[in-house]
């Protein structure tokens, strides 16, 4: 994969020539590591993720995510998640019923995936939207000035799921039990967003049964030059709701009140943020959230 050799000079890069290198070889950022790549292609490069930015990030900012425990869920827990959607659109579940084992498995399945030699990922690379397991670079590649540093293995998983041998091996078992934890997960909270409005328990529930569920899980690896790129760019999600499984690592950052705010991971936590679809088709939901560097994450 020669596409190291264009970094040197911006006057010769040719971008397009260098994303369709890159895509043509069908294994990703890995692949350019274990090329041997150095320097990262000017492809990644972000010049402005870090200058001329409105918002400012601070660390220790007085602001702190919300932390919602779901192990008894009464009047006050609704009036919690109530105000986390409305003043946040977005925060953290502990004790949610799925238990710290599977979330960890998942992890490590994904992580075993992306690790795999390049020859066992390769099979699996498409950017076929007809296709219920897809393994990729960047979504939106051909579309964005810069691409982000990240791998992605995305699996459609209902209404109507991949077959068992549709899924790697390597992940199979744990992808197959964690979605199914994690939709019924996503129900319940439909359900207390549904108590938190003053409707029927089952309204939202019974308003977005019909909708799929897509597990989009990126792996970030090593970058040789993290000063010029970025896992993922800011963003909001287009979806009904995204349930978000972050690792031990860090760099989740959630945008509010015009402040870059850190999501510091909480082993056994889960991240849940109000999706764009949702504002828009149900009337009585007036949240809002933008939010930077997902890490791992199911959508409905």
């Amino acid at each position: 994969m020669e596409l190291e050799a264009n970094n040197s000079s911006t006057s010769t890069y040719d971008r397009i020539a260098e994303v369709k290198a890159f895509e043509e070889s069908k294994v990703g950022v890995k692949g350019l590591l274990e090329s041997g790549v150095t320097k990262i292609p000017h492809m990644f490069h972000s010049p402005k993720f870090n200058l001329n930015s409105t918002h400012e990030t601070d660390s220790s900012s007085k602001f702190s995510v919300p932390i919602i425990d779901l192990q008894d869920i009464h009047v006050e827990v609704l009036n919690k998640i109530r105000s986390a959607c409305k003043e946040w659109g977005f925060f953290q579940v502990i004790n949610h019923g799925i238990p710290v084992s599977v979330l960890d498995e998942m992890i490590s399945g994904i992580r075993k995936f992306h690790e795999q030699e390049a020859d066992e990922r390769k099979p699996f690379y498409t950017r076929d939207t007809s296709k219920k397991v897809r393994y990729f670079s960047n979504g939106s590649l051909f579309r964005d000035p810069a691409a982000n540093w990240r791998d992605s293995i995305a699996f459609f998983v209902s209404p109507d799921p991949p077959k068992p041998e549709e899924i790697p091996y390597v992940c199979r078992d744990i992808v197959i039990e964690y979605s199914k934890k994690v939709r019924a997960l996503a129900f319940t909270i439909f359900e207390l967003f549904s108590e938190a409005l003053g409707l029927d328990p089952s309204y939202l529930k019974e308003l977005i049964s019909p909708y799929g569920q897509f597990l989009l899980c990126h792996y970030y690896p090593a970058c040789p030059e993290p000063e010029l790129t970025m896992g993922t760019s800011k963003h909001t999600d287009i979806d009904f709701l995204t349930i978000l499984l972050q690792d031990q690592i860090g760099g989740l950052q959630v945008l509010h009140q015009n402040q870059w705010v850190d999501v510091p991971p909480l082993h056994g936590s889960l991240v849940v943020n109000i999706g764009d679809v949702m504002q828009v088709n149900n009337v009585k939901c007036k949240y809002l959230s933008l939010y930077n560097n997902q890490s791992f994450c199911t959508f409905l």
